[in-house]
């Protein structure tokens, strides 16, 4: 049995959701219908991520980002309730953490529409994370919970969550990877417009609130990437709202030894972490895409959801002298190092979640359908 066009509400608010959520929509075809809360909406990045990765124009939700969060979440889960009471979906798909998710849950549950969560059961154990709230608070309203990994599932079995409700499909980011990576041509010509070399240069990211609305914290961070770049050349695309907290805690100067670019679209981001000799970031995102490229990462954290990577591919480290520490002993490894991660597969599945999770859709909407064909 098909799925109708535009049955399938797909609830999502960020960049990183609509990374993970491609190859799903082209999977579902005309059945997906995209509602994108504008949680983190622009032309230049979430525009151009639409555009890049070849997704169909979403409906938009209005007047949520750069909120605060309860009013971001109740802005959309009204906004929501209004568009499933008129255009009810057969289910809802929901990804990750984010308050455009958890907005998306409560709306299919208020309504009794059937709840799918993909990368349900991380845990971070730190209850001042947002995210942690919202995914611990996603897993238990979701009728299927599409668990990444073993240990995903064994969080939330712990939590007294039924197995039955319960499938580990691995996570989308594999495919996402995989799909995006531009080709080794097209990568060789992109390093050449940097002024990069292949396994020569330092890529880092910092946008968590964690790290940017601290002063003391982004000052150490951008001081040991400084650090770093009087051996290896450090290239940092500077998100717009980390710039801002930059500037605002007057610590400009402390770009001036990094190569600073704009926010890249995915598949060049991609192109440049394949090649890159280390990554620096605080993205979870990036704990994910490391293990599927093969490369080594310092996270910029205090706690992290995503143990899974740190088994070989990451270190977990606080912003200070321990960034530089352990940088320069990943990138003390050199060649050898990273021949070691491109041979490890990545714990995160074999990149065919997307189609085990359009198969969970059409198992969990199939008594929805033969209701209305009945």
């Amino acid at each position: 049995m098909s799925l109708p066009p535009r049955s399938i509400a797909i609830v999502l608010g960020t960049r990183p959701e609509l990374v993970k959520l491609t190859d799903l929509v082209r999977l579902l075809g005309p059945a997906a219908h995209l509602v994108h809360t504008g949680q983190h909406y622009d032309e230049e990045l979430s525009g151009r991520f639409l555009t890049e990765l070849g997704l169909p124009e979403p409906t938009f939700l209005t007047g949520i980002g750069g909120r605060p969060r309860a009013v971001q979440i109740s802005a959309a889960l009204a906004q929501l309730d209004t568009l499933f009471t008129t255009e009810p979906p057969l289910a809802v798909v929901v990804q990750g953490d984010t308050n455009a998710a958890l907005a998306g849950a409560l709306a299919a549950n208020a309504r009794n529409i059937p709840l799918l969560h993909v990368e349900a059961g991380l845990r971070s154990h730190d209850r001042n994370m947002p995210e942690e709230h919202n995914r611990v608070l996603i897993d238990r309203i979701a009728d299927v919970l599409c668990a990444a990994t073993g240990d995903n599932r064994a969080n939330l079995l712990a939590e007294g969550i039924a197995d039955e409700r319960i499938a580990v499909t691995g996570n989308t980011v594999v495919e996402a990877v995989r799909n995006q990576l531009p080709d080794a041509p097209e990568r060789a010509a992109l390093l050449a417009r940097h002024g990069l070399s292949a396994d020569g240069y330092v890529l880092a990211t910092v946008h968590r609130p964690e790290n940017t609305d601290s002063p003391e914290a982004l000052r150490a961070i951008l001081g040991e990437l400084g650090a770093l770049a009087a051996d290896i050349p450090v290239v940092l695309p500077l998100h717009p709202r980390t710039r801002a907290r930059i500037a605002s805690a007057g610590l400009a100067e402390l770009l001036a030894p990094l190569l600073v670019t704009a926010p890249l679209g995915y598949a060049e981001f991609l192109a440049l972490a394949a090649h890159a000799a280390l990554l620096v970031s605080d993205s979870g995102g990036i704990q994910e895409e490391c293990t599927v490229l093969g490369r080594p990462l310092v996270v910029v954290r205090r706690s992290t959801e995503r143990p899974e990577a740190m088994a070989d591919f990451a270190d977990l480290v606080e912003p200070g002298a321990e960034i530089g520490r352990v940088a320069r002993r990943r990138l003390a490894e050199g060649p050898a190092g990273l021949a070691r991660l491109a041979a490890l597969p990545s714990p995160f599945g074999d990149g065919s979640a997307s189609e085990r999770i359009v198969a969970l859709l059409a198992a969990v909407t199939a008594p929805r359908q033969l209701a209305a064909a009945a």
